[in-house]
């Protein structure tokens, strides 16, 4: 036996919860996934709930998993949690919690914008925070909440990844990556804006003390590992909590490549949404920069990534949902096997509008998307999967162009695509196609494999910064390669340009 260790990833996304075991050591890096659950939202009235306390027993039936399977089995070298961004849970003065998470798809937030931007011109807050404009970010849903009774009772602000790190170790704490996309953190300082929080009445006590990546955020409860059947004392440590965070430090980049380095790092995290961007040293909080709706979100080891949000396969999965409940076949793999054949961009939309944020009826919205750009609506479900495939590809060729340009760096040598849109080799080969780059496909777990590898240099399992853990990843996982069709760039500049003028 080696000298690696064994590290549970909690990594909760906004359709699944899983429970990764991950070993590493020198030269050594492995993954497994020992339990996925669902994350299923809940309606009560009006309100779209996350149900976190079912999400906390997926977590906690996963630790179980995790802990027979390690070696010796009952024992955890430690725990890291990442999960989606900009959501909390609000605790009384007793640390309990007020009321199940509001998800960030609810319409609680409508018309919070116009009020922050009455106490806070939008340019200001931008140069303040860089964090692009989404209708749900944190500090409108804080708007929308204070005046609420919860809100009125709440004494702490948990981020969910914090939520859950809190109901395992009992500390609190506000994990850094997390924090910036709530937009009260000035990603210069890496600190909260104070102006900020004054100017929209946000009181910064009600978070816990800022974390960085790679802290200690305590040790299992006794409950805890009576529960979960571990044997202490078992760390959690603190990673790159928001899951893209994670998946950036995962991003199996070569030497050279990434935040200071000679060569530019351009990554799209595909999931439900597609984040597409570039690893930096320092911020863009210029005002070009807003207008285009680039955020500034920060990373691990002192990086910042910028990027912006792409509605990812949200698009998709809606259309699937919405074909299941009409009895019409939804089967993935056959209607990529149908949108391969289709013609190619007949008809695209723009896959980062905030008209396809809400659920609901996505094939009606996507048709009638094209008839106000006139162009034909899709004909049929491999029309609509081709029209949305092509319209992410189209997507991630005009936010990487527009990034490299604005944060002023050299155009990338290749793209990187993590997440669980790997496995979509049709979208892979079209981004490569779109972008006219090299596309290099892989891992699809690359936020556990960035929690893993925090919390193993945290321990001293492994060593280095970035470059260093990046190395170990690409020599421990197989990699996709995708050369663009590059006669068809002029087809992508014509729908480009049909789209946006």
């Amino acid at each position: 036996m080696s000298g690696a260790r064994f590290f549970a990833a909690v990594d909760l996304g906004a359709t699944s919860g899983r429970v990764m075991l991950g070993r590493a050591g020198p030269g050594e890096l492995s993954l497994t996934e020992v339990h996925r659950f669902p994350n299923r939202p809940v309606r009560t009235g009006a309100t779209l709930h996350w149900d976190i306390l079912a999400l906390y027993r997926g977590v906690l039936d996963g630790l179980r998993e995790a802990g027979r399977r390690a070696v010796p089995a009952g024992r955890l070298d430690g725990i890291g949690i990442d999960s989606w961004a900009v959501d909390y849970g609000l605790l009384d003065a007793d640390g309990a919690l007020l009321g199940n998470p509001v998800h960030y798809r609810d319409g609680r937030t409508e018309g919070m914008a116009d009020r922050a931007a009455a106490a806070l011109p939008p340019e200001q807050l931008y140069a303040e925070t860089g964090v692009q404009h989404l209708p749900f970010n944190t500090v409108y849903q804080l708007l929308a909440a204070c005046g609420g009774a919860q809100f009125a009772a709440a004494r702490r602000l948990l981020l969910i990844p914090d939520l859950i790190a809190y109901w395992l170790t009992g500390r609190a704490g506000t994990e850094l990556t997390n924090a910036s996309t709530t937009q009260l953190i000035d990603p210069r300082t890496r600190d909260w804006s104070r102006p900020v929080a004054r100017a929209l009445g946000i009181d910064l006590a009600l978070f816990p003390p800022l974390r960085r990546p790679g802290d200690p955020a305590g040790e299992l409860l006794p409950e805890v590992l009576a529960e979960t059947g571990l044997t202490g004392p078992v760390p959690v440590t603190a990673v790159g909590s928001h899951d893209t965070a994670s998946a950036v430090a995962g991003v199996p980049a070569a030497a050279g490549a990434g935040a200071g380095g000679p060569d530019t790092l351009a990554y799209i995290a595909t999931g439900t949404w597609s984040l597409a961007g570039l690893e930096l040293d320092h911020p863009v909080l210029g005002e070009e920069s807003r207008r285009a709706n680039f955020t500034n979100e920060l990373g691990v080891d002192g990086t910042v990534r910028y990027l912006r949000n792409i509605m990812g396969l949200w698009l998709l999965e809606e259309c699937r949902r919405a074909w299941a409940a009409a009895g019409r076949p939804a089967e993935l793999e056959p209607l990529l096997a149908a949108a391969a054949g289709a013609e190619p961009l007949r008809s695209v939309v723009d896959a980062g509008s905030a008209e396809f944020l809400a659920p609901g009826r996505m094939p009606e919205r996507i048709a009638a998307a094209c008839r106000r750009t006139g162009q034909p609506e899709p004909r049929d479900a491999a029309e609509t999967v081709r029209c949305v495939l092509d319209s992410l590809a189209l997507a991630h060729r005009r936010t990487l162009a527009e990034a490299v340009r604005l944060a002023a760096r050299p155009r990338p040598r290749t793209v990187h695509i993590v997440g669980g849109g790997v496995r979509n080799e049709l979208l892979c080969q079209l981004t490569a196609d779109a972008c006219g780059l090299p596309v290099t496909a892989g891992p699809a777990e690359a936020a556990a494999f960035g929690n893993v590898l925090v919390q193993a240099r945290a321990a001293g399992a492994v060593s280095g910064g970035l470059a260093g853990l990046r190395g170990l990843l690409r020599t421990a996982q197989p990699l996709r390669h995708h050369e663009p069709v590059r006669d068809h760039g002029h087809r992508w500049r014509q729908a480009e340009e049909r789209l946006h003028g």
